[in-house]
C-alpha cells in the first residue's frame, strides 16, 4: 500500500475520533512501526496537520477542527477526473493498462467506494478525429525526452510525405489533437494533426530548435492557425447572438465593447480561414466590421454560397 492511502487512513481515523496511533497504522498495512512514525511525521510536517497525541487514550487527535486532506472530497478533483476519463476515451488513451490503473487508484483515494466517474459526467466532444494511442506515447515520449521525431504524415489528397520533426508542443483544439513541430522538410513550424500521422519514430538526435518558455506563438491569435497576428478583427453581433457571444471567451486579449443594440468583439487573427467558418454559423447576426479585406473574403464566400444553393432550388 502507498503512503498516501495509509495518509487518508489514518486522517480517516483522527475525523472519526479514533485515535489511531503507529502501532495500529503499522498493523493495518502490515509495514514497521518506524514507517508508520514517518508516515505520521508526513502528515504533521508536510502536509500541515494540526496533530497532538493524546497520553490518556494513547492516539493522535487534530487541534484544530476543519482540517482536510489534499483532494478530500473535492467535487472540483471528481469533476477533473471525470473529465480526464473522457478526453482519454477520445484520444485513445483508455486502451492503455496503465491509464485504467491510475483511473482507478485515484478514483479510490478521492472518492472511496466510488466507481466509473464518468457516469456522472456527460462530455461531448465534436467533430473528434480518433488518434492511435501508440502514436500518441511515442509523441509524448519525444516531447519529454527532447528528442526528434521521423514521421509519415498524410495530407490534401492522401498524399504521404516523410517527416523529420522537433517536436514543441502538444495541443488538443476543439476535440483534435496537433503537434506542434518544427519541420525540416518545411524549415518552419507547423501544425500536425495526429490523426494523419501514420506512424512515428523516436530518433536519437535532440531537437535544434527548441521553444522559449515566453513565446507566445500558439496564444496570442485567435484559432488554430497559428503565427504572428496580421489582422485586429472586430465583429458585430445583435439579437441571439449578442446574447451568445457576450459570455464566450473567443480569446484571452479579446475586447468586448457592448452597445445598446448590439456588441462589439475585437482580436488578433493571424489566418481568416477560421473566423469566418466562426461568424458564418451566426448568419445575418454577425457582420465583420474591420478589415476591409476580411470583409470582401466574406463577401466572394457569400456570393459561392449563394450560386450553390440558387442552383439547386426548384422553380
Amino acid at each position: 500500500m502507498s503512503l498516501l492511502e495509509r495518509i487518508y487512513f489514518f486522517h480517516s481515523r483522527i475525523d472519526n475520533n479514533g485515535f489511531p496511533n503507529a502501532s495500529e497504522l503499522a498493523a493495518e498495512f502490515e509495514v514497521s512501526t518506524a514507517t508508520a512514525h514517518r508516515d505520521i511525521s508526513y502528515l504533521r510536517d508536510r502536509l500541515l496537520a494540526p496533530l497532538a497525541f493524546d497520553q490518556q487514550k494513547n492516539g493522535y487527535y487534530y487541534t484544530e477542527t476543519g482540517f482536510r486532506l489534499p483532494f478530500e472530497e473535492s467535487s472540483k478533483i471528481i469533476l477533473f477526473l471525470g473529465i480526464l476519463t473522457s478526453i482519454a476515451k477520445e484520444a485513445g488513451l483508455s486502451e492503455l493498462p496503465e491509464f485504467a490503473q491510475l483511473s482507478n487508484k485515484l478514483t479510490s483515494l478521492v472518492v472511496p467506494g466510488h466507481h466509473n466517474l464518468e457516469q456522472y459526467l456527460h462530455c461531448e466532444w465534436v467533430e473528434t478525429e480518433p488518434v492511435d494511442h501508440v502514436t500518441l506515447m511515442c509523441i509524448i515520449n519525444a516531447l519529454l525526452e527532447q528528442k526528434q521525431l521521423a514521421v509519415a504524415y498524410t495530407k490534401e489528397r492522401h498524399l504521404l510525405t516523410k517527416r523529420t520533426l522537433d517536436p514543441l508542443k502538444l495541443l488538443h483544439y476543439q476535440g483534435r489533437w496537433y503537434l506542434y513541430a518544427w519541420c525540416y522538410l518545411r524549415e518552419s513550424r507547423r501544425l500536425f494533426h495526429l490523426s494523419r500521422i501514420q506512424n512515428a519514430q523516436l530518433l536519437p538526435q535532440p531537437i535544434q530548435h527548441p521553444m522559449d518558455k515566453r513565446d507566445r506563438s500558439l496564444t496570442g491569435v485567435f484559432g488554430i492557425f497559428k503565427g504572428a497576428p496580421t489582422n485586429t478583427v472586430t465583429i458585430s453581433f445583435k439579437g441571439q447572438a449578442a446574447e451568445t457571444v457576450r459570455y464566450q471567451q473567443w480569446h484571452p486579449e479579446q475586447s468586448v465593447d457592448k452597445k445598446s443594440d448590439r456588441l462589439l468583439l475585437t482580436l488578433p487573427v493571424a489566418d481568416h480561414r477560421e473566423i469566418i467558418m466562426k461568424v458564418l454559423q451566426f448568419g445575418s447576426l454577425a457582420e465583420i466590421i474591420s478589415p476591409q479585406q476580411l470583409r470582401e473574403e466574406v463577401h466572394v464566400e457569400l456570393g459561392k454560397m449563394l450560386h450553390l444553393y440558387a442552383a439547386n432550388l426548384t422553380p
